[in-house]
């Protein structure tokens, strides 16, 4: 079993630190100033109380999960100009809002993140021919409408209703319970693969233009949908290949089930026999563990009054 011992030194996002001696501390100063001094072991101090819990817990999960997992630089390139070319000018304020200082902090998150995807996925079972699969929907733009409804009977009953030559417009407006595209006539525009929830994305890319489904059903509830244009993309998305990683990536996020995620990922926490040095932070992830716990028993109990 592997061991990790963690030191009483952190980065802590845009910090630095050299180590110190907890025990005899560090008089060197960092800061000048005519009403007094601030020593290394002062600010190392404040950092590790102001951040210390969160900011171990991130170091501590790559450095765990990057001994059994492979994440690239080339990776982690390819998802930083993804997010530069989608946001262009804006790039710099979204990191701001997402409490991102600059770009070395976003390529920390994207490595931690796409260690957490890969813990996830080595319990999946993704096949070249379904990314492939992806990879030839990327290519087709479709266009639908749909009526979203909580029972199948009802879904049935409306079902009925259109194959007797009523509009679907007009059905959607009275029956569909997503008020958004309700209001439209159940429009959706273009349906982006990997986007949507699998039994209503799979149904949409076997349907031929104007066809109109049988009930399908979703976490969401019961689904009519009518395709009502489908055609090759103009623009080139580029090869197989080169969006390869990226479907992948689609795929996990959307079999991920979070409850399972954070079980994985504590499981290979406690396997790796964390030591804490710093008496303040020791239990942390046991904590954490906690925490999750509570969290899940939350989310049930909305699920219970959902029902």
């Amino acid at each position: 079993m592997k061991k990790i011992a963690i030191a009483a030194t952190l980065t802590a996002g845009i910090f630095t630190l050299t180590a110190c001696d907890s025990g005899s501390g560090d008089s060197e100063v960092v800061a000048e100033t005519n009403a007094g001094n601030i020593t290394k072991d002062e600010f190392y101090q404040e950092l590790k109380d102001r951040h210390g819990k969160k900011v171990l817990r991130e170091l501590v999960t790559v450095e765990v999960l990057n001994s059994k997992y492979d994440v690239t630089d080339d990776q982690i390139d390819k998802e930083v100009k993804k997010a530069k070319d989608k946001l262009g000018g804006q790039f710099k304020a979204a990191l701001r809002q997402q409490g991102l200082k600059n770009e070395e902090a976003f390529r920390r998150m994207l490595k931690l993140s796409l260690l957490q995807e890969e813990a996830v996925a080595e319990d999946m079972d993704i096949s070249e021919k379904e990314l492939k699969e992806k990879y030839d929907r990327m290519k087709t733009e479709v266009k639908a409408r749909h009526i979203l409804v909580d029972k199948e009977e009802k879904a049935k009953e409306i079902k009925k209703k259109l194959d007797n030559g009523a509009d679907f417009a007009k059905l959607a407006k009275e029956y569909s319970k997503d008020k958004k595209s309700a209001e439209q006539g159940g429009k959706l525009d273009s349906v982006p693969t990997g986007k949507m929830l699998p039994p209503f994305e799979d149904k949409v890319y076997s349907m031929e233009k104007g066809e109109v489904s049988d009930p399908v059903k979703t976490k969401k509830g019961y689904h009519i949908i009518k395709v009502t244009d489908r055609k090759k993309k103009e623009k080139d998305i580029g090869s197989f290949e080169e969006n390869k990683s990226s479907i992948r990536r689609d795929i996990i996020n959307q079999r991920m089930n979070v409850q399972k995620a954070r079980e994985k990922v504590n499981g290979l926490m406690k396997d790796a026999d964390i030591d804490v040095k710093p008496e303040e932070l020791k239990g942390i992830f046991a904590k954490q563990t906690s925490e999750d716990k509570s969290d899940n028993k939350d989310k049930n109990k909305d699920k219970e009054k959902d029902k």
